[in-house]
This record gives C-alpha cells, sequence and structure tokens, in this order.
C-alpha cells in the first residue's frame, strides 16, 4: 500500500523486451536503500516487484497485462519517473489511501499556469468518471491530488511549485499519457450497493455493535 507521496524522482536506464513481458532498469538510490528482492516499489503509480538492486538501480520485469493498462509501455532509456516505496504500518499517512493498481490511462488536455500554483486538466475514461468528485482524491502517475474539477470526460487538478519541481507531472505536456488510479473505497462501496449490502450496517455487524 501506498501514499501517492512521491519520493524521488527516479530515470528508466534500461528496457529490455522479453517474449510476453518487459524486463526495466531504474535508477533510484533513495528508495533502493535497504530495498531487495520481492519488495515492492512503485514505479509512476504502478507497484513493481523488486528483481534485484545494485548501485542504487533496481530491477523489475513488468507483464504484458500491467504494459496493456499503463503508460509503462511508453518508457524508454532516459525517462524520468515518480518513484515512492510502500508505506510503514504506524507511519503517517501523506496523501490516501493507494494501492499501486492502475485503473486505466488519460491524457494531459492542457496546462494552464497561474503565480503560485499550475491548473491541469486531464482525460477521463467514461467507465472511471462515476469514482472521482470534487475534492476526492485521485493518483495521477503515482501523484496524490485533489480533484478541482469532475466531468464525464475528464478532471482537474492543481499542481502547487513542490510537485511541479519534485515530480514528472512538471513536465508533462499536452498529449502525454498518465496512469490513472481512483480511490479503492469508493470501488468498494459501489460493490457492496450493488449487493444490496449497506456498508454500515455490515460495518457494525463486524464490529458486534447495533446499528442506529
Amino acid at each position: 500500500m501506498f501514499t501517492g507521496i512521491v519520493e524521488e524522482l527516479g530515470e528508466v536506464t534500461a528496457v529490455e523486451q522479453l517474449a510476453e513481458a518487459s524486463r526495466f532498469r531504474l535508477r533510484g538510490p533513495l528508495v533502493t536503500d535497504g530495498a531487495k528482492h520481492g519488495d515492492s516499489i512503485a514505479v509512476n503509480g504502478v507497484c513493481l516487484t523488486v528483481v534485484e538492486t545494485a548501485d542504487g538501480e533496481f530491477t523489475a520485469d513488468v507483464m504484458q497485462e500491467t504494459l496493456k493498462r499503463s503508460s509503462l509501455g511508453a518508457l524508454r532509456p532516459g525517462s524520468r519517473v515518480n518513484l515512492e516505496r510502500p508505506m510503514a504500518l504506524g507511519g503517517r499517512l501523506g496523501g490516501h489511501l493507494v494501492q499501486g493498481h492502475v485503473d486505466g490511462t488519460g491524457e494531459i488536455l492542457s496546462r494552464t499556469p497561474s503565480e503560485h500554483w499550475e491548473l491541469v486538466k486531464v482525460s477521463l475514461p467514461g467507465n472511471l468518471a462515476r469514482y472521482v468528485v470534487e475534492k476526492g482524491s485521485i493518483t495521477v502517475d503515482g501523484v496524490s491530488l485533489t480533484v478541482v474539477e469532475a466531468a464525464a470526460d475528464h478532471f482537474t487538478i492543481s499542481l502547487i511549485p513542490t510537485t511541479l519541481a519534485l515530480t514528472t507531472l512538471g513536465t508533462k505536456q499536452p498529449g502525454d499519457p498518465v496512469n490513472l488510479e481512483v480511490d479503492v473505497l469508493a470501488k468498494y462501496v459501489e460493490r457492496l450497493l450493488a449487493a444490496g449490502v449497506d456498508p454500515l450496517a455490515a460495518t457494525a455487524a463486524a464490529a458486534g455493535e447495533d446499528t442506529p
């Protein structure tokens, strides 16, 4: 589980095409410090498993399914990427609960700079629109952000100088693809309601409490 607070701006150093997958080698001295085989690292919001680490770099195998559902297939040597290690239990939750399981991809539609921040419009796949609400949370290329405006086919986000400087969102241009992950809690609630389950009653029953 991640928080969507990017720890390091890394770089792809090599991409090896395999039969039905790709092997990426990425540089990230901070996130690889203490990392070992089998650990998880989020790359542009995609949870990847570390195969090996050496000299501040790590390798990860990316399956065809992940390449199809995310923008990782467009990465090349020299591409900059957002990196984050899983959150530690008992630590601060700086963003929101992020699984690193990409729900779809969007596209940067426009950027409108202002004095202290930049408003960015991103296209939104129709099947994800119902999970995106004004003032809610969404993850864009692994960055936890607050939705400014939510429409049927797009949403907008405000990027502060820190986000612009320390993540890849500072250099993304109109037409560039981005990975999107919506709030998993919204998906669970939708599933429960579709099954005719009252989430509040179910939670109270699990805790052994009476519902109001």
